[in-house]
């Protein structure tokens, strides 16, 4: 028997497609005899129907390390369009990065050969930025959560700082609104002192 995790009108990640949406309807599916549905499925508008294992509630992302866990590595390519001999000034002479984002050692991001050969130190600094990205995202999420929890007692420089990592997390995990609104418990205690220091 399955019991429905979310319900219309909410928002959930839709992991399959990396995007956000809102649940239009809930679909039971129901056998006959039974009291309760053997599966629910969700329409969220993206062309299909997706079941509960493919959805995260919006506030579990902050709570979910499990979230997190996809492992970005660097792994080295070959350079075909240079011999190492001739490469001495790249830091490892003969290869380039590429960044895997999935599983496999396949897919992901890598960069021209002409371009990693401008600047192979950039490059490099670069491809160690994105393969740390999701550990950098946990940190601030975790950050976050211990703003939220007493913003009574914090600076304005933290409380600032946490206003900025709030719009960087929005805008990282809500690809359909770049836009999205910064935390309601940040914005407020920034509008109360703003409030109390104009008074």
């Amino acid at each position: 028997m399955a019991k429905a995790q979310f319900h219309k009108n909410q928002r959930v990640y839709v992991k399959p497609v990396g995007t956000w949406a809102v649940v239009e309807r809930v679909l039971p599916q129901w056998a006959k005899g039974l009291d309760e549905p053997i599966r629910v499925f969700y329409d969220v508008g993206l062309g299909r129907d997706f079941g509960p294992e493919e959805l995260q509630r919006e506030g579990a992302l902050a709570e979910d390390s499990e979230s997190f866990s996809e492992n970005w590595r660097i792994i080295r390519g070959r350079n075909k369009w240079q011999q190492p001999e001739d490469c001495g000034h790249h830091p490892h002479p003969g290869t380039y990065p590429i960044l895997v984002t999935g599983d496999s050692d396949w897919g992901g991001w890598r960069v021209p050969g002409s371009e990693y050969d401008l600047d192979p130190d950039r490059v490099e600094m670069q491809a160690r930025i994105m393969s740390s990205s999701l550990r950098m995202l946990g940190v601030l999420q975790r950050m976050l959560l211990l703003v939220e929890e007493d913003t009574s007692n914090l600076p304005d420089d933290i409380l600032s700082l946490a206003k900025d990592a709030d719009e960087i997390r929005s805008y990282i995990l809500d690809s359909s609104n770049p836009e999205a609104e910064a935390s309601p418990v940040v914005d407020d205690k920034l509008a109360q002192e703003a409030d109390a220091s104009a008074a």
